[in-house]
């Protein structure tokens, strides 16, 4: 009885991982894009959402610009700045692929940047028009099994100053996911912490077709 109580004493004196930190307090960006055809494969489809219409042939999109600690990242911080209206976040939809996901980027990461809503967004498509996306990639009109790594080499390929210590692939289900870019609080490209660095490892990774 004495043991657990002990334990139970120093479970509570122990720090609790926290949301709502204070906003501005980060030290890099990780910027996330999402292969979208495998997206809607693995969840788009199954709930009707807009990005994953016929009308649309989105390839990698953005997912989110989300502040990072060199190990950790901050969410849902607290601000004094209004939220978005909805001409802003629809705004984002031709790289992010709908309304709904930027609302909910701006809530759960935007707000953590210390910038206004407008801020937010400018940033977030300023630092995906600094990336080129392999133009394979833009135009891939089949469904492909490759190695993950194939995709990494592919973004270093046509960005000079992309190293590999700067990009990471992450899979889901047999899938490519994400390709994801650190970048200084400039949105200079920089080298990712190593929580950061999840690479793929499969060698026959599923990309379906952008349509």
């Amino acid at each position: 009885m004495r043991l657990l109580f002990s334990l139970l004493i120093a479970l509570s004196a122990a720090p609790a991982l926290a949301e709502g930190e204070r906003a501005g307090d980060f030290d890099y960006y990780v910027m996330s894009l999402t292969w979208s055809p495998n997206w809607c494969a693995l969840t788009g489809d199954a709930e009707a959402d807009p990005q994953c219409d016929a009308r649309h042939d989105f390839s990698f999109t953005l997912h989110g610009l989300w502040p990072q600690y060199e190990s950790g990242w901050p969410s849902w911080c607290h601000t004094a700045e209004r939220d978005p209206s909805r001409s802003e976040t629809a705004a984002m939809a031709d790289i992010m692929g709908g309304s709904g996901l930027a609302w909910y980027e701006w809530q759960k990461h935007g707000r953590c940047t210390g910038f206004s809503a407008q801020q937010f967004f400018a940033a977030s498509r300023q630092a995906y028009e600094s990336i080129v996306i392999p133009e394979v990639f833009q135009k891939l009109d089949r469904d492909v099994r490759l190695p993950a790594s194939v995709v990494e080499d592919a973004f270093i390929e046509v960005n000079s100053a992309l190293q590999r210590d700067m990009i990471t692939i992450t899979c889901d289900r047999g899938m490519i996911q994400e390709a994801r870019i650190c970048l200084t609080k400039d949105l200079a490209l920089r080298p990712c912490g190593a929580d950061t660095l999840r690479d793929c490892q499969l060698p026959n990774a599923y990309m379906g077709a952008v349509r």
